[in-house]
């Protein structure tokens, strides 16, 4: 096996990142009930752990050396919102990603939070999941201009719901997707529909 075999991502990280992302997630939940701040922190600190030393990491493997850690705004406790989904007429669409393929998606519901709300989308492709992307009135000036990411529950990330049912949205763990570090990623464009027209200084944010 060459140098480069031994060193170039494989499927089995993909699925390491993919089982760390999916821990991370549970332990920001527990620790959510308990200090929503220190787990907002931690949560930062273990992403940029990730990015930092991970094969799968999107930032590209000359960067990493000089990387210090995500830039992410201070915690904002009025932006957390337990936010009531009303079911949707399935309605089928492909939505435009970052290297101009399209990805299936199924509008299935809409979560909302006081005059605002977000569609939710489910990502129609093999095992699938729920998706939450959305752009606000940062995006392009202080966050990545085809929006930000609150749930996608295909890589694990999951915010959880409450005893009521209602769809825990808590935009300080907003975060980018893989093709804001790195133009070689595909990542899915946040919709029209989920734009909102107010500034989310929440969350990971550009340098």
């Amino acid at each position: 096996m060459s140098a480069s075999e031994t060193t170039a991502p494989t499927w089995l990280d993909l699925l390491d990142w993919r089982r760390r992302v999916t821990e991370m997630y549970a332990e920001v939940r527990r620790r959510r009930s308990q200090d929503p701040v220190g787990a907002h922190r931690w949560w930062a600190e273990q992403r940029s752990e990730l990015f930092r030393t991970h094969p799968q990491s999107p930032l590209p493997a000359e960067a990493r050396g000089a990387f210090t850690g995500l830039p992410v705004w201070v915690y904002d406790p009025a932006l957390v919102f337990a936010a009531h989904v009303r079911r949707l007429p399935e309605e089928r669409l492909l939505v435009a990603s970052s290297t101009g393929q399209d990805l299936p998606l199924v509008c299935f519901g809409r979560a909302e939070f006081g005059a605002h709300s977000l569609d939710l989308y489910w990502i129609d492709v093999y095992g699938g999941g729920v998706f939450v992307p959305f752009r606000d009135a940062t995006s392009g000036q202080e966050s990545y201009g085809g929006g930000r990411y609150l749930l996608d529950t295909v890589k694990g990330a999951d915010l959880g719901s409450t005893s009521a049912g209602e769809l825990v949205l808590d935009f300080n763990f907003a975060y980018h997707p893989s093709c804001f570090y790195d133009f070689r990623w595909s990542c899915p464009l946040a919709p029209p529909q989920n734009v909102l027209n107010f500034p989310v200084r929440t969350g990971e944010r550009m340098a």
